[in-house]
């Protein structure tokens, strides 16, 4: 199979889907590999560590796309990117379909078969592909959210760790999945006080297990979590409802009672954000905006402020399934793995995502791989 990398384009996303050894993986199977130039070089990888790893270097996105048979990304296809689909073109990368009409719209167009990284999804409920984006993305929110607290920053001046006979920060992470874990790691490694709110009663269980005493976990209602939003100095939106937009959590009423130069970092922004405040995506450059006196972060690709760790984790995950899919087709591929059988999204323009297809209020067209 011909497997195509170009580079990302989203704002500041310096990430790519394979590393060098990712490349050696997929020619050591026979296949052939175009490199878009320069695709490499924000995560610190030249274009001639991929040329000795085997693959062959390409001037532009459209001819990568023109020669690819599968296109192996990080983010979702944006639209200078939307005419270099095709058909039963292979499109293996972050989605995020439920809040991008426009993108659908594309996909479906293009009549490409898309597999989303954030939808594949194991027999036990986990997500292999999203959970090491997640983690980063948990880790990296908290230490973005202490800096945006400092005064230069419209925050309100508010050190985390605190001071002997200083009290400490106030972080409240709504959501105690992979996301929220890892903004609570750091969170309380830097010495705030934290506070997580969730609805399963056993992953609760599993935090006070992991954290001790050193958190305070919530039953997620209503009425605790705009108590707890009203005592945050950093709220951390950290909600996943798999292929699905996220949950308005957040109202604007509870905004306005947070203490000003107050921190919403919102890590569920791919999925359309948990605060009603949040009504636009920012980016790595341009990240934050002040409403009602409060600083906001909706960066959507925000495991892009750490590239060389990100692409290294990325492409841990991801590779065992690009590979799969290069070695037998999608469909064969689908039909032996279920995992990437559930993260089939779009195939030849049918809708066949539920979740996403309920986001957007479309027909979702029942397929079954195993009648190809």
């Amino acid at each position: 199979m011909n497997v195509g990398i170009p580079k990302e384009i989203k704002a500041q996303e310096n990430r790519i889907a394979a590393t060098p050894a990712g490349v050696v993986s997929f020619v050591s199977a026979g296949h052939t590999v175009y490199v878009e130039k320069g695709a490499g070089l924000g995560s610190g990888f030249p274009d001639d560590e991929y040329i000795k790893a085997g693959a062959k270097i390409l001037d532009s996105a459209a001819d990568v796309y023109a020669q690819a048979d599968m296109i192996y990304k990080v983010k979702e296809p944006l639209e200078p990117e939307y005419s270099l689909m095709r058909e039963g073109q292979i499109m293996f990368t972050f989605l995020h379909l439920a809040p991008d009409i426009p993108q659908t719209d594309a996909l479906l167009k293009s009549k490409c078969i898309a597999i989303a990284y954030e939808t594949v999804e194991l027999e036990d409920g986990s997500l292999p592909l999203l959970t090491p984006m997640s983690e980063i993305a948990g880790k990296v929110a908290v230490q973005v959210g202490a800096n945006l607290l400092h005064k230069s920053n419209d925050g309100s001046g508010i050190l985390l760790g605190g001071l002997p006979g200083v009290k400490p920060g106030h972080v409240v992470i709504l959501g105690g999945g992979i996301s929220g874990t890892g903004a609570a790691r750091i969170a309380v490694g830097l010495g705030a006080r934290v506070t997580i709110l969730d609805l399963s009663l056993d992953r609760m269980a599993y935090l006070q297990d992991v954290f001790g005493n050193r958190v305070e976990t919530l039953y997620s209602t209503k009425q605790a979590i705009a108590t707890a939003v009203k005592e945050a100095d950093m709220l951390v939106g950290a909600v996943l409802i798999v292929g699905e937009k996220a949950p308005k959590l957040v109202t604007e009423d509870m905004v306005k009672t947070m203490r000003p130069g107050s921190v919403i970092v919102d890590i569920s922004i791919d999925q359309g954000g948990i605060a009603e405040t949040i009504d636009r995506t920012t980016s790595h450059k341009d990240p934050y905006f002040v409403k009602h006196g409060v600083v906001h972060y909706s960066v959507p690709n925000i495991p892009g402020a750490v590239p060389r760790t990100s692409t290294f984790a990325l492409s841990n995950a991801t590779l065992p399934y690009a590979l799969e899919i290069a070695n037998k087709g999608a469909i064969k591929a689908m039909q032996e793995n279920p995992a990437l059988r559930k993260g089939l999204s779009v195939y030849l323009g049918d809708m066949i995502c539920p979740a996403a297809a309920k986001a957007q209020d479309r027909k979702v067209v029942p397929f079954d791989v195993f009648s190809v």
